[in-house]
């Protein structure tokens, strides 16, 4: 074949829905395409994958995903081709709308693989009905939607309850589950304002049915396999990226499963599908019958779980495929000696559970349905379903690493039993044990559940367990700690049950010979010898010897959560890189299906284990590895620090914790050692305290003075943060947010209020500090730094005050002694420059100032922290013209969430945009997050009255911008004071019409400015920001956004197109 420049356009920011599965599968790709010669050029606006980096593409832009956007780089680079299926559903929307327009036939751009009328095929819900109809494939009774009467007429045919998917949307984006008219009124209406092309698939409803998944490779020729079957564990009426699943699907009866297969084979083939694509079926074991649900004609997130359960590198291959080669010239890379066409065959059990929000987002709606509400996800490998399901528990994250049982009467767990939601295994597993996992019980759960019985049996063969082990306290029989291993029980699960410190668990398993077995992945169930280094542990099969070097293990961050999401990926396999630079076996420990970094072949060793004591040291305990690096997997492996040292120490191992000590790790964390230290070293930090009852929280917040911040301590993304401003406020926190203990003191801070907040990302090598980047936080003090668009330059820091950051930032470092990376929170306020957070770790923007300044500063950290020292490096780390960050937000899947911003994280992901100036950037990053701005047409402005004297230049600023005012009452008048100009709007608790809500629906409304304050304000804004969420209308809440936003359109964007610099190192 001859050698092209193929264009891969990316996902675009991780939201719920579409998250770092297509970074690893575009990374995949853009590997398999250089690997066979051709030139590639990545299109992405997303700064925090490891997609992005320089070294995966030829050419890489970081730029909006939008038809024009996209054009120009396809008039400036010439590509022979273009592959679509990588970059999720915003990849394939995107290259229907290049084609639409016709830039794609202009400039000759070929399109590889799957074809666009294929595409049309699988997505238009009509088109895709009748050619399963065609083929004599069965399909649920439905029918297609345009407007809202269609799907309320469909209804009555049909019979409630409807299903409602709304065509080329993500993630279920829109849709739902209507058990009346009034819900099908609104779920329609969202579903149509949502889909690109204004169609909804109006089905009846098979609740209860099973639903199993097929992964599917396809040739040009009409080769096709099945990778992989999923099951699972919900049944229909939950997303398959919200339900428990398992691989390969346990359930279903040979007979059914050849049926299943053979249809999703001649389903892939009479679409056209070419590559890697997802066929989900819903399966009837009473009667056996089965219906086809949809075709993802793409490589999807089930993909990605697919390719780590199996090992089989799906997206290369499908890469491959799309250029036109057949699988049975492809090797399989795992096994060395058979084809692509070998048909894998595993012999355990994976078990990917969904990781939700709602420990942040306490308030939100936690029912679970058609639409995805999950940020993340973790995957764990057994030999059994039992013990595959407790390793995945341990590995999510969330709570205590066990089941917790939930003291909840039998009417509430019933509740949660039947309608599906976050808890519901929580609810079954404690509901068996009230009932002591009793076969009436069992069969109670399936009842309620529709949870097939195979599952739930061996549910309460697990609790059984449990309630047998909670009857010793001081020692277990061996033989009832050999069967609770066997089946999954964690040491500290062991613990909780009885009492025994988990030390005292490990030593008496280890004297009777019950450690960890390490077994390969191998795609083949052992028939052929593997050659993937991709391993996981078991108690329950015979040990097996691992070849192992002079090695570093890097500890991953585990599934994707707010506050801590891909970014740590990026510096993982920078760590990676530099570990192999220097000449050790670099090995990766981590749990995170969707991710680069537990791809097969990014590491020397992978093993897909919990994150926790007890996975490491088994670890440890093989590897006997040169050192260990903590520094890159977010909080996750921060909090691993101490238990990771002690247990060195106390095995005698010879593995250094490389990079900044552990205790000064650890004095950083702490307030009152780090206060100390830090005012030794003359470096201000706000009036703070810890409080260790709910009465001391009060008493501090008096003595402190309001506004204060409070928050519990060692918490991530913010969580359960607030801004104080009077005693009755704090008293309604206290009510809801968790109480300060001894153990767990609840911070109280002095907050800055009307402060400038500044991060600095920095270097160490002990000695030698270089700054990284400063960057500046475009949102008011008090919005979460994960949450505030920042720019780096600073803009508004003149050059003094820069250089007395530059110098507090390398007193802080070498107070803490960092060596590898460090991030620095700092506040402006009155002149006086303070501290506020000192991070001695990789930080959420280390890959977004990397791309910005070309400088790979996670893999430069861990070469320092290697041993390297710092050589000709500036202060500070030189960048040309200016780089924003915004971040993106997923308000559309998660109901009862309000939009305002404060100092609780709620994004999900982040954009980028670089520019010769702020303006520039500003709006590229903006429409890289799918916020484009307006530049002409109606805004809504609703302004609190404590804002109201500050935000008069900035509404004149608009109508010089030529923008329309429309304002409510109060607002108005303030303008008609000054001058200027505006129509009046009801407010909507004025009852009155027309109130903003109607404006909205008429589309007469381009950008809403909303400064809101007091309850009202809050109830009121609301139903607005919910509003505009769904009808796509771009809103801000803070008075600094508002300012950037029109100093960006007073600059404008310039016609400015550059890939990536990438400086040699």
């Amino acid at each position: 074949m001859d050698k092209m420049k193929i264009l891969v356009p990316g996902a675009g920011p991780i939201i719920i829905g579409q998250a770092a599965e297509f970074d690893y599968s575009g990374s995949q790709c853009c590997s398999a395409l250089r690997e066979a010669g051709h030139t590639v050029v990545l299109v992405n606006s997303n700064p925090a994958t490891i997609q992005t980096d320089p070294d995966t593409a030829d050419i890489v832009y970081i730029e909006p995903l939008t038809v024009e956007s996209v054009e120009k780089i396809i008039e400036k680079e010439r590509p022979d081709a273009i592959i679509p299926g990588m970059g999720g559903q915003t990849g394939l929307n995107l290259t229907v709308g290049l084609d639409e327009k016709g830039v794609l036939q202009k400039h000759g751009v070929k399109l590889l693989g799957t074809s666009l009328k294929s595409i049309e095929m699988a997505e238009d819900r009509d088109l895709f009905r009748k050619r399963m109809v065609e083929i004599g494939e069965p399909v649920a009774k439905s029918g297609i939607a345009n407007t809202i009467e269609d799907s309320l007429n469909l209804a009555e045919k049909l019979n409630y309850p409807v299903v409602v998917r709304p065509a080329f949307t993500l993630g279920g984006t829109g849709g739902g589950i209507a058990y009346d008219k009034e819900e099908l009124e609104m779920i329609a209406g969202r579903g149509l304002a949502l889909s690109p092309v204004k169609q909804l698939l109006v089905e009846e409803s098979i609740l209860g049915w099973l639903e199993f998944e097929f992964e599917v490779l396809r040739d040009k020729d009409d080769n096709a396999i099945i990778v992989c079957s999923m099951e699972n564990l919900d049944p229909m009426g939950v997303h398959t990226g919200e339900s428990i699943v398992v691989a390969p699907s346990l359930t279903l009866p040979e007979r059914a499963y050849q049926k299943l297969r053979t249809s999703a084979l001649k389903v892939v083939k009479s679409l056209g599908i070419i590559g890697g694509c997802n066929v989900q079926f819903a399966y009837n074991s009473k009667t056996q019958d089965y219906i086809l649900i949809e075709v993802n004609p793409r490589v999807s997130r089930s993909s990605a779980l697919a390719s780590k359960a199996t090992g089989v590198p799906i997206a290369r291959i499908a890469a491959m495929l799309c250029l036109g080669h057949r699988l049975h010239e492809l090797s399989n890379r795992v096994t060395g000696n058979t084809s692509a066409a070998f048909e894998p065959s595993i012999d355990y059990v994976v078990t990917k559970i969904p990781r939700w929000p709602f420990d942040k987002f306490k308030l939100a709606d936690r029912e679970l349905g058609t639409q995805m509400k999950s940020t993340g996800e973790t995957m764990s490998i057994g030999r059994t379903f039992e013990e595959s399901l407790m390793k995945a528990w341990r590995s999510i994250g969330q709570g205590k690493g066990y089941p917790e049982n939930l003291n909840w009467s039998k009417t509430r767990l019933e509740k949660s039993l039947k309608v599906p939601n976050d808890r519901r295994l929580l609810a079954i597993w404690t509901y068996l044990k009230n009932g002591k996992a009793s076969k009436k019980t069992i069969q109670r759960v399936c009842d309620i559940t529709d949870f097939h019985g195979f599952f739930v049996e061996r549910i309460a063969e697990l609790v059984k367990i449990e309630m047998e082990l909670e009857r010793y306290d001081k020692t277990i029989p061996n033989e009832v700690l050999t069967k609770a291993k066997t089946f999954g029980f964690g040491d500290k699960h062991i613990c909780h049950l009885t009492g025994i410190k988990q030390d005292k668990i490990r030593n008496q398993r280890k004297k009777i010979g019950i450690i960890s077995s390490f077994l390969m992945v191998d795609t083949c169930a052992g028939e052929f010898e593997a050659k993937t280094p991709y391993f996981y542990s078991t108690y329950a099969d015979q040990k097996t010897k691992v070849e192992t070097g002079k090695s570093i293990v890097i500890l991953g961050s585990g599934p994707i959560r707010i506050g801590q999401g891909i970014e740590f990926d990026y510096s993982t396999v920078h760590g990676v890189q530099a570990a192999r630079n220097a000449g050790y076996e670099a090995v990766v420990v981590n749990n995170n299906p969707e991710t680069v970094s537990t791809d097969f072949d990014a590491s020397d060793r992978l093993y897909f284990e919990p994150l926790d004591r007890e996975a490491i040291f088994e670890i440890l305990d093989l590897e006997k590895p040169y050192g260990i690096v903590l520094q890159l997997g977010g909080q996750t492996a921060v909090n691993l620090a101490t238990h990771i040292e002690e247990y060195i120490k106390k095995e005698k191992l010879k593995t250094k914790i490389l990079g900044t000590k552990v205790k000064n790790m650890e004095l950083a964390e702490d307030r009152g050692k780090c206060g100390a230290v830090m005012e030794k070293a003359g470096i201000n930090m706000p009036e703070w305290a810890a409080a260790e009852s709910s009465d001391e929280v009060v008493k501090y917040a008096e003595k402190i003075g309001y506004p204060v911040l409070v928050r519990p301590s060692f918490v991530l993304g913010g969580r359960g943060m607030e801004i104080v401003h009077n005693k009755a406020q704090l008293q309604r926190y206290l009510k809801l947010e968790t109480h300060a203990t001894p153990d767990k003191p609840v911070l109280v801070d002095k907050f800055l209020e009307g402060a400038v907040e500044l991060d600095v990302d920095l270097i160490s090598d002990g000695n030698k500090v270089v700054i990284g980047a400063i960057m500046e936080q475009i949102e008011m003090a008090g919005v979460h730094s994960g949450d505030s668009a920042c720019v780096m330059p600073p803009q508004s820091l003149d050059k003094k005050t820069e250089k007395m950051i530059i110098s507090i930032s390398k007193k802080v470092a070498k107070a803490l002694n960092v060596v590898g990376a460090a991030n620095l929170q700092l506040a402006i306020k009155d002149g006086k420059i303070y501290l506020l957070e000192a991070n001695p770790r990789a930080s959420r923007t280390l890959p977004y100032v990397s791309k910005s300044t070309g400088y790979p500063l996670a893999r430069i950290a861990v070469n320092l922290m290697l041993g390297e020292k710092i050589k000709n490096l500036p202060d500070i780390i030189p960048m040309t013209g200016a780089s924003v960050k915004v971040p993106t937000f997923s308000w559309l899947k998660i109901t009862g969430l309000d939009t305002v911003l404060g100092p609780e994280m709620k994004s999900t992901g982040e954009a980028m945009g670089h520019g010769p100036n702020f303006g520039t950037a500003y709006l590229k990053a903006m429409k890289g997050g799918n916020k484009k701005l307006p530049t002409k047409g109606t805004v809504f402005l609703s302004i609190s009255n404590k804002l109201k004297l500050e935000f008069g230049n900035v509404a004149k600023e608009l109508i010089d911008l030529g923008f329309n005012i429309i304002a409510t009452k109060g607002t108005a008048a303030h303008l008609r004071k000054n001058g200027l100009k505006s129509k009046v709007i009801w407010r909507i608790s004025d009852k009155r019409q027309p109130d903003i809500l109607s404006v909205m629906r008429r589309g007469n409304v381009d950008l809403i400015i909303n400064l809101p304050t007091g309850r009202r304000a809050a109830t009121d804004g609301a139903q607005m920001r919910r509003l505009a969420v769904e009808l796509g209308i771009p809103f801000i809440t803070t008075l600094t956004g508002a300012k950037a936003a029109i100093d960006s359109l007073k600059e404008g964007e310039s016609d400015y197109l550059k890939p990536l610099k990438k400086i040699k190192f």
